[in-house]
């Protein structure tokens, strides 16, 4: 077993980071680190367990250590869920003192040695970790992408043969991705929030990374644009969007590519039976109905009409946040990169 922490652990994707981590057969979740207010603390005492899942009692008696790389010379690898702002230097700090770092955050997805991977999509960008060795870290960064950049590069991936320069999506996010304390209930009850900050931005930036080309020390970005409009809306859980893509191709061509796509990786506790799903009733996919497929590892694809016009969505906390870096996790220490 491979002894791993996690930063930032009493939030809401470090909340799901336990859950994910309490009974994983090939990692043992040793260290939650958070705040100076909650160190030195049992873990059950500092958390407000928000999840709809059994808090895991395995976990609870837990210490909280200090979010400080001193405290973590007994673990091999830690899952980020720290604010962007935190980030930016922990991370870095655990890399150089010898300790592997799978990040959810935003800090360094777009740094030239930093990959920023979905194991099904571009699992040869781990090969990025070698020219962070060449730095001198003894550890290393490995990050994982926004939620919504998720759903959409996986559904994209498929389709990427046939051809395309052109992507446009509309997203219809939940609430759960602005954190516990993220949106206000009389902000979203009975509303639609057009805007959530630099959403967008990242969309349009880390698609074309992830579906870029390996070369060397860095990647080469992807020949495409991306065009994002982003929407916070009164769901719990799950991120739908909408997606129009100038390929050429079919929608039944289309279809044939989403049922038939195997992901490059196989072997992987996290990884669902099916990555990417089609689903042919004309109402489908739903968050509702969908968000869990997978045990919510799974991207739901429906609605493929001339155009190219297409519904996308997946688990935003399990697919697009922890679940991610897990699997992540899960493909460097089946790459031996620990």
């Amino acid at each position: 077993m491979i002894k791993v922490g996690i930063l930032g652990a009493t939030g809401a994707v470090g909340q799901r980071f336990v859950q994910l981590l309490a009974r994983h057969p090939w990692f043992e979740l040793t260290a939650l680190c958070a705040s100076d207010r909650s160190a030195t603390k049992c873990y059950r005492e500092v958390v407000n367990w928000r999840l709809d899942v059994a808090f895991p009692d395995s976990i609870g008696d837990l210490i909280v250590r200090r979010t400080d790389p001193k405290e973590l010379d007994d673990v091999s690898l830690v899952f980020s869920a720290l604010p962007a702002d935190i980030a930016s230097k922990v991370e870095v700090d655990c890399a150089k003192a010898g300790i592997g770092v799978c990040s959810n955050a935003s800090s360094h997805r777009m740094e030239k040695h930093i990959p920023l991977v979905i194991p099904e999509v571009n699992p040869e960008h781990l090969e990025l970790i070698d020219a962070q060795r060449k730095e001198g870290w003894d550890g290393f960064i490995v990050t994982n992408p926004n939620c919504s950049t998720i759903m959409l590069s996986t559904s994209l991936t498929p389709i990427q043969p046939l051809g395309f320069s052109d992507v446009k999506v509309a997203t219809m996010q939940a609430i759960s991705g602005a954190g516990f304390q993220g949106v206000a209930a009389m902000s979203i009850y009975d509303n639609v929030i057009p805007y959530i900050g630099e959403e967008e931005e990242k969309m349009e930036r880390e698609t074309l990374k992830i579906l870029g080309t390996l070369k060397g020390d860095s990647v080469t970005d992807a020949p495409i644009q991306v065009s994002a409009s982003c929407h916070r809306v009164p769901v719990i859980d799950g991120h739908t969007m909408a997606v129009w893509v100038n390929t050429p191709a079919s929608p039944e061509k289309v279809k044939d590519a989403f049922r038939n796509y195997v992901p490059k990786i196989s072997g992987l506790p996290s990884l669902p039976k099916k990555s990417l799903e089609l689903l042919l009733e004309k109402d489908r996919p739903q968050p509702r109905l969908d968000r869990n497929r997978g045990d919510g590892m799974t991207v739901s694809v429906g609605r493929i009409r001339e155009g190219i016009r297409y519904i996308t969505m997946g688990h935003n906390t399990i697919r697009g946040a922890a679940g991610a870096s897990v699997l992540n996790a899960e493909l460097i220490s089946q790459r031996k990169y620990l």
